[in-house]
């Protein structure tokens, strides 16, 4: 049984007015547990609306969406207990802090989950070590800290109710390159580790392209590919001509392809296109 199940979503803004406009049109996804997808979209495709949908914080126009086989918006359902099953973990979370310490923050979505304080503190540790909070944090007030220090606790607030369904929006936007990786690094080890589902929003092909296993592209309220990796980064002109990006390492074999090298343009990573450039030189010496 998929973990997330939505069956043709329809969401529209300001319905029934001059200005209604349809930000999801038709949405069917089905997403298995322990996947990684990349979600990847320009501004205004439906990201956010879709993934706002998966914990219930919008309700659909139309449509279902199902977690771990319960309708969330079906009359019997524990909206609640269905919400904690799907953290979601918006831009810049470090702006949602407000606690007087680290730990306090880290504690306050267990805490409403009427867990005992043994197993609160329990899960404020691990979820702290996952992330890379230091120990030494916890007291702190979490406004002490620096900005990918803060990015680091309010991921670990969320990791602490353990949900089965990780959603991160840009989860690495603006920190410096070291906390970018240092970020998505343990966010990976994570999922790996847990078996979990994680949904990342990026804007960054490279970061896609070396996390996801597949990768949900979405174009004016449309689910227009959700495949592997490899199949969605074959398509690298369509995605270019829909105006999204493709990784840089990509639009370099596209580029010697067109100049007539004999090169496939496929490549996605970097060890990829060292593996494609020794097998042209390999070629070219028979």
């Amino acid at each position: 049984m998929p973990i997330i199940q939505i069956e043709h979503v329809t969401y529209k803004y300001g319905t029934g007015t001059p200005f209604e406009q349809t930000a999801l049109d038709d949405v069917t996804l089905c997403m298995e547990k322990g996947e990684f997808i990349g979600v990847i979209g320009h501004t205004g495709s439906g990201k956010s609306t879709l993934l706002q949908h998966l914990n219930g914080l919008l309700k659909p126009t139309s449509g279902r969406v199902f977690i771990d086989g319960q309708d969330i918006w079906d009359k019997n359902s524990n909206k609640r207990a269905l919400r904690f099953k799907v953290g979601l973990v918006f831009q810049y979370p470090e702006y949602q802090l407000f606690e007087e310490t680290v730990y306090k923050d880290i504690a306050f979505g267990p805490r409403n989950m009427g867990l005992d304080e043994a197993e609160i503190d329990a899960r404020v540790r691990e979820a702290a070590s996952f992330v890379g909070v230091e120990p030494g944090w916890l007291e702190q007030s979490p406004f002490a800290l620096s900005g990918g220090q803060k990015r680091r606790v309010a991921i670990a607030g969320v990791l602490a109710m353990r949900p089965s369904v990780l959603i991160l929006d840009e989860p690495a936007a603006g920190l410096d390159p070291r906390g970018r990786e240092s970020i998505l690094e343990r966010i990976r080890d994570y999922q790996r580790k847990q078996g979990n589902t994680v949904l990342l929003v990026s804007h960054s092909m490279e970061d896609i392209a070396r996390l996801a296993t597949r990768v949900l592209v979405m174009d004016k309220g449309k689910a227009i590919l959700c495949d592997t990796v490899p199949a969605t980064f074959a398509r690298s002109r369509e995605l270019l001509e829909m105006g999204l990006d493709v990784p840089q390492i990509t639009r370099v074999f596209l580029r010697l392809k067109e100049l007539g090298y004999p090169v496939r343009d496929t490549v996605y990573t970097v060890e990829q296109g060292k593996a494609e450039i020794l097998r042209v030189l390999k070629e070219a010496r028979r």
